[in-house]
């Protein structure tokens, strides 16, 4: 690992300011871009790079339009923060790819994906059942995306250090579509700026951040003709109505049935020696059939049928036939974590499975925390604070907004009395773009997004069958941070690689 005197060297600072036209009001501040350019290196892939990294915020500009006593031009609203990254070594623009990372929340900055999987520092923090303790590391990422693309990670407005001007509504932007059009105007300003506009572009986005990468798939095509190569969706969430338990909804018992099955092999809670794919297959195939169809019939179904159906589920979660039964075949995700290994005084984890919490009541029905959340939380948020000031050079008295709750409450107006739903977006932007290739990477161990879930969504695209091999599948043995496990990070970083080299395919043949 380089040491901290040879990362932050050759730090200088740039002071540019936001190019805005003629026509502003004398009054008007002038808001300024406020940037830090280090330069490093790292060894990945066998070989060292030598990058230069961008950190710092760009002022967001809106137009407007003349009225009565003032001119038309821009009116500055907001600061975005971002990190970016390039290699040093001579390449050709056009053929170099550059991918925009965020995550998601609503409410996360893009330390998750940053700090964890793409980037070329990367956090210490072990993983189930041996993490490590404050203080807490850093190291560097022998797996960085960066060996194949440009990297630029995006802090959406009030989260990291991205902030709304003085005189401007924080609220405004915190709402599905508003989102997507200042991440989508980021994008646009920085491709431009930097001259990148022929080079091959990606999206990569986790969580919520695949919500806002679906968006943004329409969004950058039509608002301003900026045609994506790829999206990364890891961690994917395009239909909420696949997570909603509410009463007469039934379709979250399907899709997380699978999942549960995972946990329970993981904690060793089922009977029989079974294989982790042996249990998952057998729980898709239960799930999908006889449970999904018990759950249409309700009350039709008889006392006997009933019983079976308890049976086999109970077989499969590690749950009791009565529990089942007493909640009525459908236990929600709260109940599950709660329940499955109490007798041992435990809970299991919402982002992963895997990991284990202690509750002060242990006979509630609810878990008081999740302790895969917790188990991250502390580790990234030490290392985003000390890389950025102490490796980056940006220093800010700002809180870095890790996980921001000041954006609740986030409106989904666009959506009223109706499921939040961007995977027709995704569909149609890949209709009218059919070079548009999309990775979706998922944990067996998530149940924020269970991958049944996500793999419910992608059956339902209706894509154009010519189409369908646009879109690839991955699956990884951990949760919604899949990286946190270093198999998995390994394996995911692998498959990130080679998307990037099928997605490119056509564009590295043009520019050779």
């Amino acid at each position: 690992m380089s040491d901290e005197r040879d990362r932050t060297s050759d730090q200088e600072q740039l002071d540019v300011s936001v190019r805005l036209p003629d026509g502003r009001s004398k009054n008007e501040p002038c808001a300024r871009d406020e940037v830090k350019v280090t330069r490093h290196r790292v060894t990945a892939a066998g070989r060292e790079l030598f990058y230069t990294v961008t950190t710092g915020t760009m002022v967001l500009a809106e137009e407007r339009e003349a009225k009565e006593g003032a001119s038309e031009g821009f009116k500055s609203r907001a600061q975005v923060f971002f990190v970016a990254y390039a290699l040093d070594e001579d390449h050709q623009p056009r053929r170099r790819p550059v991918t925009f990372s965020f995550n998601g929340g609503p409410g996360s900055s893009s330390v998750w994906l940053h700090l964890g999987l793409l980037g070329p520092r990367r956090v210490v923090m072990g993983d189930a059942g041996a993490l490590s303790g404050p203080p807490y590391d850093l190291t560097d990422n022998e797996f960085t995306l960066l060996t194949h693309s440009d990297l630029v990670f995006i802090d959406p407005v009030t989260t990291g250090y991205s902030r709304v001007l003085e005189g401007e509504k924080a609220a405004d932007y915190h709402g599905f579509q508003k989102d997507i059009e200042s991440v989508g105007d980021f994008i646009r300003l920085w491709t431009s700026r930097a001259g990148r506009w022929l080079s091959p572009k990606f999206l990569i986005g986790e969580s919520y951040g695949t919500t806002r990468a679906a968006g943004l798939s329409g969004y950058l095509q039509e608002r301003h003709g900026l045609f994506l190569n790829g999206i990364m969706l890891v961690s994917a969430i395009l239909d909420f109505s696949t997570v909603d338990f509410t009463p007469g909804h039934d379709l979250a018992y399907v899709v997380h049935l699978p999942t549960a099955a995972a946990t329970a092999w993981y904690h060793g809670q089922l009977s029989g020696e079974q294989s982790l794919p042996e249990v998952l297959r057998g729980a898709e195939v239960f799930a999908d059939g006889e449970y999904a169809r018990a759950l249409h019939a309700g009350a039709r179904l008889s006392a006997a049928e009933r019983a079976q159906v308890a049976q086999r589920y109970a077989e499969l979660t590690g749950l009791s036939d009565e529990f089942v039964l007493r909640n009525d075949l459908r236990v929600t995700l709260a109940r599950f974590c709660k329940e499955l290994l109490r007798a041992q005084g435990r809970t299991v984890g919402r982002l992963d499975s895997r990991f284990t919490g202690i509750d002060r009541d242990a006979g509630g029905d609810s878990v008081e925390y999740d302790p895969s959340m917790s188990a991250i939380l502390g580790p990234y948020t030490a290392a985003m604070n000390h890389y950025v000031r102490l490796e980056l050079g940006f220093e800010s008295d700002l809180p870095y907004e890790i996980l921001s709750s000041r954006v609740r409450p986030w409106s989904y107006k666009e959506f009223e009395n109706k499921h939040v739903r961007v995977s027709d977006t995704l569909r149609r932007a890949m209709h009218q773009n059919p070079h548009l290739k999309v990775l979706v990477t998922s944990g067996y161990f998530d149940f924020a997004t269970p991958y049944h879930a996500t793999r419910h969504t992608l059956d339902h695209l209706q894509l154009e069958p010519s189409l369908r091999g646009n879109v690839r599948e991955t699956f990884y043995e951990a949760g919604h941070m899949m990286y946190v496990h270093r198999p998995s990070l390994e394996q995911q970083a692998a498959d990130l690689t080679s998307f990037i080299e099928w997605a490119t395919q056509d564009a590295t043949q043009r520019g050779s």
